[in-house]
């Protein structure tokens, strides 16, 4: 899953960027209207957390455009204001979710997953391939009756592969779900975390190299 965090609070930014990458998921932050305009106008996000009251461009304009656009990405509006007109105003507006400040992170956190899955197609609680189960709720990965530890990166990507459920993925779609925009698209990290996700893996192997095209489980 790839996130958009875009609050002009640093710290909080800063803070919440961290929790949403040790879940596995890619982050990419802003602190102001302007730059999560130019953020979103490049890359497709699956959700974004967004401060409402934004400097720069406003919280509301840009839940307006994204909502006028079509896109699939999906917006948590962040507010100060728990009175029940500001919520209604700000789901009025597009956006998906709301919630106030302060709130408490594992909250946050089940909102951007939930949020993420109404992204993309309904998929069992679990992702099964072979012998292999991961399940995105616990962030565990087993083989047989094998735990296996991956890194949050490791964890990512085998999502991403399983979530395709046998289709070619490629480096850059990779480095686009798994990695955040500072990710160096002539960088050889997919390679890297490739090779070190299939000795973890074991024998017989599950990823196959398609070559000129990318990466797939096996079937």
């Amino acid at each position: 899953m790839r996130v958009l965090v875009a609050e002009d609070e640093r710290a909080l930014a800063d803070l919440v960027a961290r929790g949403l990458r040790a879940a596995t998921m890619a982050v990419d932050v802003c602190y102001d209207g302007l730059a999560a305009q130019e953020r979103l106008a490049v890359h497709d996000y699956d959700v974004v957390v967004l401060d409402r009251d934004l400097p720069g461009v406003h919280g509301d304009v840009l839940c307006r455009e994204l909502a006028g656009t079509g896109a699939r990405t999906r917006v948590l509006m962040l507010t100060a204001s728990a009175t029940l007109d500001e919520r209604v105003d700000g789901l009025e507006l597009g956006a998906d979710d709301y919630l106030t400040k302060p709130f408490e992170y594992p909250e946050l956190l089940a909102r951007v997953r939930a949020l993420g899955r109404r992204t993309q197609a309904a998929l069992p609680p679990v992702l099964k391939a072979a012998d292999l189960v991961l399940d995105p709720a616990t962030r565990t990965v087993t083989r047989g009756r094998r735990g296996i530890r991956l890194t949050p990166k490791e964890f990512a990507v085998l999502e991403v592969l399983l979530r395709a459920r046998g289709a070619v993925v490629s480096s850059e779609q990779l480095l686009t779900q798994a990695w955040d925009e500072f990710a160096d698209p002539f960088t050889n990290a997919v390679r890297v975390a490739m090779s070190k996700l299939r000795g973890k893996l074991g024998e017989p192997p599950l990823i196959e190299t398609v070559p000129g095209a990318g990466y797939r489980i096996a079937p």
